[in-house]
């Protein structure tokens, strides 16, 4: 649950949202080729190459801003998260068909939208985007 924090003192008030306590924001987590692997705090309805460009994620180079014309933030889905994250719709599919190494849990990153049920969300980063 979201609360509104006004700060004072001020002719006219400042509002800010925050997490209540307990409400922590939710995680995604990037592996890299190597085995080493980045967590980073996402943020509810916008994708997830959008939290992995504000986080510096290394591999995700992100062309297009999320476009989907590039390809550029290609992930694959871990396993255990493949169900939930769903299958890719068929623009997406065609721009899968471009990047190296494709594989059946191949999605673009700028395509899956990050959700409250999504937290802990594995993506692995490929060796290489192009």
């Amino acid at each position: 649950m979201l609360e509104l924090v006004r700060n004072a003192p001020s002719k006219l008030p400042t509002t800010t949202l925050t997490r209540s306590a307990g409400n922590n924001m939710p995680k995604l987590t990037f592996v890299e080729c190597n085995g080493s692997s980045q967590t980073i705090e996402a943020t509810v309805g916008l994708s997830t190459m959008k939290a992995a460009v504000d986080h510096d994620v290394a591999g995700i180079v992100a062309d297009c801003c999320g476009a989907m014309t590039c390809a550029t933030c290609h992930v694959y889905v871990d396993d255990a998260w493949q169900s939930r994250v769903g299958v890719p719709a068929d623009m997406e599919a065609t721009m899968l068909e471009c990047v190296v190494d494709p594989q059946p849990n191949s999605r673009l990153s700028c395509q899956i939208t990050f959700t409250d049920e999504l937290d802990g969300l594995v993506l692995h980063v490929p060796k290489r985007q192009f």
